[in-house]
């Protein structure tokens, strides 16, 4: 026993020590203990420890080796980077829904919106919104003469997830001309376009994306096109297509998105790639080649939704392309929303094309892909996943709901279509290389701390045709930039999301 004199001096010592280790320790916000973790390089799983302070990932270590006060066993569920939508229409989603259930509960992070030609900026002419751009804008307040506008619209609404943004050339057209939109335009027009794209990628948006398929941009010609997008390559932006055909002439619209993003300069992404109509079941065996041998001298990336039907607005010329076609929603006749085209027009009294006409404005959903060739698409190494969903439809396609845990149940867990670390890593790594989003797409020290928790045995889409909007099954936590957005099956009250904007991203990499 130590003599009472000496006691007061070890004491402070062991105080010393302590505190010093205490001090030592770092002060994680978060710690996710014993997961599995899935990278999101295609790396095989390890169990291991994930540790966040701030909006980072302040550190990894071996299952156990790190200590936090706030830390969660999350033993048997995989720990994998935020998923990366690379394909949404939710522009304004992130102003109206800025909890968006819809992502978080999916496991999503990031949402790359302004997709298909369609954005709410740059638009001038602020009244009575096109029925294309209704599509994403149901409110005429969420038009935006600038980017930088509508940037700071959705940064003050404080969205749970973040938001990347392409500008929409078929937007430039409407703003610059009107209704006068069946033609080419002249010079001095796509010279006032490309001048606002310009200002549009100096104020932060991440590309601009083309929809020729669509009304308002299918009179535009390839040199418009290019002679707009040229911006893109002093910026180092990237182009994104909706292509002008992805049926009969899929192979010719390829060509012509390749040259458009050439000429610009810029990487390409050939959005939500399929081949449209039953007679053209069958031709990515001609599609992904033409990919494949594209991409070996320039950058070109596509991405892919986990369904045989896509959903857009409802167009009567579509209508014999589709083995069925459900309305999404109608001003004209709001109770037409989930039923099938056939049964309303039967109701009317009149035919399909009628009836269309006389539903809008409107959306619908078309059954036009074989399912051989969306797994062909899906398990292509050069794939990225996109939902495509439409935020604003009163009856949306479920993959509004479902995509990202329909590609890791079903087609990954169930189907065996590709292992679970490759799945992720298409909605991640891959994802986040294509669009620039640096220190996001993979789990790493000093990345942002965009991470999902689920669990591989039971995640699964439950949206479906019927009843669209559903939260997936098995996603135990979304966590944005540090900050949990969706735990325990609901929204948390933390809004942590960000405009990621280009030059940020730049400096980032």
């Amino acid at each position: 026993m130590l003599p009472p004199c000496i006691l007061p001096a070890v004491c402070d010592l062991v105080h010393l020590v302590t505190s010093a280790r205490t001090s030592a320790m770092p002060a994680y916000d978060l710690l996710l203990r014993n997961g599995t973790l899935l990278d999101g390089s295609g790396a095989p799983r390890r169990v291991a420890d994930v540790a966040i302070k701030d909006d980072r990932i302040a550190a990894i270590g071996a299952a156990g080796s790190l200590r936090g006060d706030n830390d969660i066993d999350v033993a048997g569920k995989a720990v994998a980077p935020g998923f990366i939508d690379v394909h949404t229409h939710d522009d304004t989603a992130l102003i109206e829904n800025p909890t968006m259930a819809m992502k978080a509960s999916q496991g999503v992070t990031t949402v790359v919106c302004g997709n298909c030609g369609a954005s709410a900026a740059p638009y001038v002419r602020l009244q009575n919104t096109p029925h294309f751009l209704s599509l994403i804008v149901k409110q005429d307040a969420f038009l935006s003469r600038t980017f930088a506008e509508f940037a700071g619209k959705v940064e003050a609404a404080k969205p749970a997830i973040n938001g990347a943004f392409l500008v929409g050339h078929s937007t430039l057209r409407l703003s610059v001309m009107g209704n006068d939109l069946e033609r080419a335009a002249r010079p001095d027009e796509v010279a006032t376009m490309r001048g606002m794209l310009d200002g549009a990628l100096a104020d932060g948006a991440v590309g601009m994306s083309s929809g020729l398929f669509y009304p308002p941009a299918m009179h535009a010609t390839t040199d418009e096109v290019a002679e707009i997008a040229r911006p893109l390559g002093t910026h180092k932006a990237v182009y994104t297509a909706h292509m002008r055909d992805e049926g009969n002439e899929i192979l010719k619209a390829m060509d012509e998105t390749f040259e458009i993003g050439r000429r610009a300069g810029a990487a390409i992404v050939v959005s939500h790639h399929k081949c449209s109509s039953r007679q053209n079941f069958g031709r990515m065996r001609e599609t992904l080649p033409k990919l494949e041998a594209a991409a070996k001298d320039w950058p070109i990336a596509f991405d892919v939704y986990p369904y045989v039907a896509g959903s857009t607005i409802l167009r009567k010329e579509m209508i014999d392309r589709a083995e069925k076609v459900l309305v999404t929603w109608s001003d004209a006749l709001p109770s037409a929303s989930g039923r099938d085209l056939r049964d309303v027009a039967r109701d009317m009294g009149c035919s399909v094309y009628e009836a269309a006409d006389r539903l809008q404005p409107a959306g619908a959903i078309y059954f036009q892909m074989s399912e051989d060739d969306v797994q062909k698409a899906l398990s292509h190494p050069m794939a990225m996943i996109g939902s495509d969903g439409l935020p604003l439809d009163k009856h949306p396609h479920p993959r509004l709901w479902g995509t990202f845990p329909r590609v890791l149940g079903h087609y990954s867990r169930d189907l065996k279509l590709f292992p679970l670390e490759d799945a992720v890593r298409r909605m991640t790594s891959i994802s986040a290389r294509n669009f620039g989003l640096s220190k996001r797409g993979l789990v790493r020290e000093g990345y942002y701390a965009d991470l999902c928790v689920f669990d591989p045995a039971t995640v699964a889409d439950t949206a479906t045709f019927e009843n669209p909007i559903a939260p997936a099954a098995g996603i135990e936590m979304t966590i944005c930039n540090g900050a949990p957005v969706w735990q325990a099956g609901k929204v948390t009250d933390r809004r942590p999301g960000r405009v990621l904007r280009l030059q940020e991203l730049q400096k980032e990499a």
